[in-house]
């Protein structure tokens, strides 16, 4: 860790971590939340203007001062701060802080790490405590705006790690930059951009939602760009696309690791230039539309095996989101077994039943590889097959069995679908790149081979 007292300059930041704190800026400076970014001196990159307001009268800025020095007044560092695990820790995902050991709070309540291209965590982005605990009031409206103690909109829950993913939603959602999800299958991500949707200015426009997994290239484009009469057998009629449909609002690109080079060609350039051009067309169409991607796929990991576009996944990533897994937070079943049972009961007209503490320990203790989505499942089965005023563990009992023959049936499918494309990619390789050639070697036709890989995205 670098030492705080070392310098008064910031660190020379990467282009990554330079677009992330404009993206930053962009969201922040409307805030009334207090937010920041420091350097691994604890420089102060950025303040929006609800960070200085609070020092207002009794301090000068001064261009990258110390954090300490900003916000607490101090010319020493507060004690031993945790933030300092940002830096020293680069799996820690999120740090809280209560301030210095002598008393003197510098209002820091968490720490979240930007990293730049290499991985490297070279800044923080600091959420400091609600104005009205550094003296300051808060209106109505700010007060509507703050997440109940078990969620935030429709989404559930009561760990840290879905307190942290509130915060950072809350704080998303003002802006208009560009938002990429990533969690496994089930864990709700169109849901969690629903909310950031919802909890935005644009709430009261289109929200437009599209698979890009389950359309193919050409199709897809027609979707989203729109097409003219003529464009290709079938176009009859123009037609708007997706983009110019949300306009003002939101657009959810699930799915995009599952798109094609070309396509993440066209889609980067609209994201740059911020027009479409319809298919067989020759204007652009302006587009005021934001951008929230989703991905059950790692993409960092996939820029690095050349199947997703680097410069692409940047443009898509200024605001980064993670849901967590359901065995990541155990602690949230029993809320979500609640209001599962509670909607579902209503659904098929039921009195709410009760669930035990015996059938919730079970719940909690299941693997679930389906995650929200699957436990939902399971609970409207329960309900609409037993009857009384109770779930039991009977009712229950062969989920373990079945979530765990789901999983072994998951895991068998992803272990052939990476042993096909390791024999592809090998077949390639010996026959330099020939794919006649290939096809003969791996005994398929080479239509089959075409489709391959396009699926599984090789070039």
């Amino acid at each position: 860790m670098s030492d705080p007292e070392r310098s008064n300059k910031p660190v020379p930041l990467d282009s990554i971590i330079t677009a992330r704190i404009e993206a930053i800026k962009q969201l922040a400076q409307g805030l009334s939340d207090r937010v920041a970014v420091m350097d691994q001196s604890f420089n102060v990159v950025y303040a929006n203007e609800a960070a200085w307001s609070v020092q207002e009268g009794t301090h000068t800025r001064r261009p990258h001062a110390k954090c300490y020095e900003a916000f607490a007044q101090r010319t020493d560092p507060c004690g031993t701060c945790p933030a300092i695990k940002v830096f020293e820790a680069p799996e820690v995902q999120c740090v809280s802080c209560s301030g210095g050991g002598d008393g003197t709070a510098c209002g820091m309540q968490q720490a979240f790490p930007l990293t730049d291209a290499d991985g490297s965590v070279a800044s923080m982005l600091v959420l400091f405590q609600p104005a009205s605990k550094a003296g300051l009031s808060v209106t109505a409206e700010d007060a509507g705006t703050t997440p109940s103690a078990d969620g935030l909109g429709d989404l559930i829950g009561r760990s840290l790690v879905m307190r942290q993913l509130f915060d950072m939603t809350r704080l998303v959602a003002e802006s208009s930059a560009t938002v990429l999800i990533q969690g496994e299958s089930g864990t709700g991500k169109e849901l969690l951009a629903k909310t950031i949707h919802a909890f935005s200015n644009r709430r009261d426009r289109p929200f437009v939602v599209v698979d890009c997994g389950s359309l193919p290239e050409t199709l897809l484009e027609s979707e989203l760009f729109g097409h003219v009469k003529g464009a290709f057998t079938g176009a009859v009629a123009n037609k708007r696309g997706l983009f110019d449909e949300a306009d003002g609002g939101t657009i959810f690109l699930d799915e995009i690791a599952d798109t094609t080079p070309t396509f993440q060609a066209k889609l980067l350039r609209v994201l740059q230039e911020g027009e479409i051009k319809p298919v067989g067309g020759t204007r652009t169409i302006k587009i005021h539309a934001r951008v929230i991607s989703a991905s059950n796929k790692d993409l960092a990991e996939l820029v690095k095996t050349k199947t997703f576009r680097q410069d692409l996944y940047y443009r898509l990533a200024v605001l980064p989101l993670y849901l967590p897994a359901l065995r990541e937070r155990r602690e949230d079943i029993p809320l979500l077994v609640q209001q599962f049972v509670a909607a579902s009961c209503s659904r098929h007209h039921q009195p709410v039943r009760q669930v035990s503490e015996r059938t919730l320990r079970a719940l909690r203790d299941a693997p679930w590889p389906g995650n929200v989505r699957q436990l939902q499942h399971y609970i409207e089965r329960a309900v609409v097959t037993t009857v009384g005023p109770s779930l039991e563990c009977p009712d229950l009992m062969n989920i373990g069995t079945e979530i765990e023959d789901e999983g072994l049936r998951s895991a068998s499918r992803e272990a052939v679908v990476q042993t096909e494309r390791i024999r592809i990619v090998d077949a390639l390789k010996k026959t330099a790149g020939n794919r006649l050639k290939a096809a003969k070697l791996l005994r398929i036709s080479r239509a089959s081979l075409y489709n391959k890989l396009r699926a599984y995205s090789i070039e």
